[in-house]
């Protein structure tokens, strides 16, 4: 039986509780996720290892037994053909995300989406429109950058050759990788164990998970679309598209009349796309980075954080740090620490904070 494995310290939901991230609760066909706290519960009795809540994760916290998307992309590019399908390489199409396609797609000169299990499937009704919009995405974006290469969906309705003749399985796919050390593992006996109670597996953040969020990881899906891309040819023109366009990535605006100086966007950010320096001076931005959580933008409180309404495919061949704001600096007249200066103000950020709530409870209204 297939299940699925939350890593607490990649979710983006584990940085903030004002994420608003719920991605994989959106798209499993079956609510054995759901998102109704910190982090998601998991319902191992009622999923059915498609796989689409990996795919749409942008962190990588998501990890489906039996399956790896990693190792699925290495493996795909060694074999012959372009043939992406639930019954020979996926458990579902969708439990790939659209960097992993896309690099598919440029170094196969194309790829090949069977649909051709989809109707009457249990989790198509989530997961198709999931894979269309994911075929959409990565066509417009190869057009962007050039490249004579598309996704094609067609109702191949692939079957390996043992099973010609019978009856497909969801299963089937999982049975190759799970099966075959089952009896003798005592982990795969675990969770067969778990996957049978019907309960809900809730999540939390210990001091190893801690340590692992102050790491600012790359996932592997962005290793494998820059690793890709370096083998394409670069496009006669490095094309401006719409932001919408891209899911995965993106460029980013700052308002400096807005910005509070606050730290928060940066050493919450999960990837180090946004970063400061030592004096915290600055905010710079490199959307090589970005995975499009949006967790900058759910914290912060002005709202000066924004994303840019275009996208330049320069980024995806030359990627380049971006500073959205430089801050004056000077020492903080109550603690010394060099800080931003704001509105002119001798205190720093958080003993303007507290100097504010003194004042609240002393009832004095006069403010620095």
């Amino acid at each position: 039986m297939a299940g699925i494995t939350l890593d607490a310290a990649k979710c983006v939901r584990a940085l903030s509780k004002f994420s608003a991230c719920n991605r994989c609760d959106a798209v499993c066909p079956t609510g054995a996720i759901k998102v109704d706290g910190a982090l998601p519960s998991i319902n191992l009795a009622q999923c059915v290892g498609c796989g689409g809540c990996t795919g749409v994760c942008p962190s990588e916290a998501l990890q489906l037994d039996g399956f790896s998307a990693t190792e699925c992309f290495f493996t795909f590019m060694e074999e012959e053909g372009n043939l992406l399908s639930c019954r020979k390489n996926v458990p579902c199409i969708a439990a790939l995300n659209i960097e992993h396609v896309v690099a598919m797609a440029a170094l196969k000169q194309g790829v090949v989406f069977d649909m051709g299990h989809c109707e009457g499937c249990e989790v198509a009704h989530t997961c198709r429109p999931q894979i269309e919009a994911m075929a959409e995405e990565a066509n417009y974006l190869l057009g962007a950058m050039e490249q004579q290469a598309e996704i094609a969906l067609e109702a191949v309705g692939y079957l390996p050759p043992e099973a010609e003749g019978e009856a497909p399985e969801r299963r089937d796919f999982f049975k190759a990788f799970t099966l075959k050390n089952a009896v003798a593992s005592k982990q795969a006996f675990d969770r067969e164990v778990e996957s049978s109670i019907d309960e809900w597996l809730t999540h939390g953040i210990d001091t190893d998970h801690v340590a692992r969020i102050r790491r600012k990881q790359l996932g592997d899906k962005r290793k494998i679309l820059f690793t890709a891309l370096k083998r394409l040819q670069r496009p006669s023109v490095y094309h401006v598209i719409e932001a919408d366009a891209v899911s995965f990535t993106s460029q980013k605006l700052l308002d400096p009349e807005r910005c509070t100086a606050c730290q928060m966007c940066y050493r919450i950010c999960p990837t180090g796309a946004l970063s400061s320096d030592a004096k915290n001076a600055k905010i710079d931005f490199d959307p090589f980075l970005c995975i499009k959580c949006q967790l900058c933008h759910d914290v912060c409180e002005p709202d000066a954080i924004t994303l840019s309404p275009s996208f330049n495919v320069r980024e995806f061949f030359e990627p380049q740090e971006q500073n959205l704001v430089t801050f004056r600096i000077r020492n903080c007249n109550e603690c010394g620490v060099p800080y931003a200066v704001i509105n002119d103000s001798p205190l720093c950020h958080r003993c303007r904070i507290e100097e504010e709530e003194a004042r609240e409870l002393w009832g004095i209204d006069e403010k620095y």
